[in-house]
């Protein structure tokens, strides 16, 4: 199955000149979800992972599906002031603006291996402020998984250049 057949692309969106790359028509076919999730357990198998991080809110969608399946903990970074309890918080950029997100300080132990899960990576910045907080926690990245790396835009090579290991399901250009 080609799981790119399954993905929209929307001009314009959310602003002029960005072309959005809508996983939204993937999750709705029972069938393709299931096979996006498969690929990604298949690629984790590759990783030592004590814990599975995926970033709100599209990587949840994923993460927890993948979290059930290798009966791992499932860890939610979320955006700023989300979550209930005391929280690590990283700032970073966006394409278009700036950002935080946060995790309980309680998620992550010293030296978990924690697999990071995004739906999309395009510059990286998110990515990055990921691996961040599951650092500033005491833990170590295994490795992300993204279900769209938008090649042109670099984020994946990014992180690939900081010494993480990153696996993509497809490739699309981000513009």
């Amino acid at each position: 199955m080609n799981l790119k057949n399954y993905i929209r692309s929307i001009p314009n969106y959310p602003k002029k000149g960005i072309l959005f790359r809508d996983i939204t028509t993937l999750i709705k076919d029972e069938k393709a979800f299931a096979e996006s999730i498969d690929q990604i357990v298949e690629r984790s198998k590759k990783f030592k992972i004590d814990k599975i991080a995926a970033i709100e809110s599209r990587g949840f969608v994923f993460a927890s599906a993948v979290s059930y399946l290798l009966k791992k903990p499932f860890i939610m970074l979320r955006k700023k002031d989300k979550l209930p309890a005391e929280t690590y918080s990283v700032d970073f950029e966006l394409e278009y603006g700036t950002a935080t997100i946060e995790v309980h300080k309680d998620s992550i132990k010293k030296d978990d291996s924690v697999l990071i899960i995004d739906d999309l990576i395009a510059t990286g910045g998110t990515a990055e402020a990921a691996a961040k907080l599951v650092e500033v926690s005491g833990g170590n990245v295994a490795a992300f998984i993204f279900a769209i790396n938008l090649f042109d835009l670099g984020g994946s090579d990014n992180l690939v250049d900081k010494g993480y290991l990153v696996e993509n399901l497809m490739d699309f250009p981000g513009h």
